[in-house]
């Protein structure tokens, strides 16, 4: 009797063992920007490190750069097919599959950082992003935020509307769009690509980030003339994206503890932006460049033109319109207690 009950006793530990083994879910994740790349980079790593850390060894997670599994530009679908486990990116990669994509990584003349997160989870946000992505079989979770971006690095001063014109431009999102509307001849580029194609004169000016962002890829080396307010990134999202039946075996435990990490992640990511940016700018000015704030009439121009690329992406995309028109109600509402509750 004894020897049976022993035996029993093994055979429970065994059980337990598969069972633990079960649970621990490993996860490659891929960046879409380089690891070694200021805030963009670092807050993968640091979600990776919170997560491996707080399951206490139930969800292990690896960081893969850029082009380790997958070419930068198939992760979505590989993340989709589940060849990839997971991503590190920001939706407006994706306008390709969806231009509705773009309203969940930054908007032109949109919300700021508090406003663009009341909407996403109190305005119905998250609830049409994840519709979006359940199309391709992905689950997505915000996991970082940025502070407004610089509106770009140009080799001549632009003194009028008109300077626009016949320019070759690195630009990203829908703010792409509106800088076509005005002669802008753009396309994007890669992080590691800006730099050269300036230097060679490939393109002729560039927007990518933050100005520490920007600052360590040294445009400034190249291009003099730096020009802000970053009206087409106000704020930007980053996000956690991972295969739909991969994140489905996750226990209800693992999945919370992912998305607070996520929700600390943008704590993080919003905090450690705008305190690095105006010793960026002091770096940058240092190294001979000149900061300008785009003039009244410029910034209408552009917001105009705004206005026109919303009308035609609305009616080219049911789903686009649907997003829009969710945000823009929440903005309307919200408008009343921004100007009566903030100092202006």
């Amino acid at each position: 009797m004894k020897k049976f009950f022993v035996f029993l006793l093994a055979i429970n530990i065994s059980i337990f063992s598969l069972s633990a083994a079960a649970r621990t879910m490993r996860v490659n994740v891929q960046g879409a920007f380089p690891g070694s790349l200021a805030h963009l980079g670092q807050l993968p790593k640091d979600l990776i490190e919170k997560i491996n850390t707080a399951s206490d060894g139930s969800i292990k997670m690896r960081f893969q750069e850029p082009g380790a599994l997958v070419p930068a530009g198939e992760m979505f679908d590989a993340i989709s097919k589940g060849s990839v486990d997971a991503g590190w990116a920001s939706a407006g990669l994706w306008s390709g599959k969806n231009s509705a994509f773009n309203l969940f990584a930054a908007v032109p003349f949109g919300p700021e950082a508090p406003e663009y997160l009341a909407w996403y989870y109190y305005g119905g946000g998250q609830q049409l992003h994840q519709s979006l992505y359940a199309k391709y079989n992905i689950y997505a979770i915000p996991c970082g935020l940025s502070s407004p971006e610089a509106s770009g690095w140009f080799k001549k001063e632009i003194k009028k509307i008109e300077d626009f014109k016949g320019l070759k431009m690195r630009f990203y999102g829908l703010g792409a769009k509106v800088m076509e509307r005005l002669g802008v001849s753009t396309q994007l580029l890669g992080g590691g690509e800006v730099f050269q194609a300036l230097q060679l004169g490939t393109i002729d000016a560039t927007e990518f980030g933050m100005p520490n962002i920007d600052y360590s890829f040294g445009f400034h080396q190249v291009a003099k003339h730096y020009y802000l307010p970053g009206w087409h990134q106000p704020a930007t999202f980053q996000e956690f994206m991972i295969n739909k039946k991969k994140w489905d075996k996750f226990s209800e435990a693992q999945k919370m503890l992912v998305e607070i990490a996520c929700g600390d992640n943008v704590r993080q990511g919003l905090a450690m932006g705008e305190a690095a940016q105006f010793k960026a700018l002091q770096d940058i000015q240092a190294k001979g460049v000149t900061l300008h704030r785009w003039d009244d009439a410029i910034l209408k121009r552009l917001e105009q033109e705004w206005s026109a690329v919303v009308a035609e992406e609305k009616k080219a995309n049911p789903y686009f319109a649907k997003t829009w028109d969710s945000l823009s109600a929440f903005r309307q509402n919200y408008s009343e207690w921004e100007s009566l509750g903030f100092v202006n």
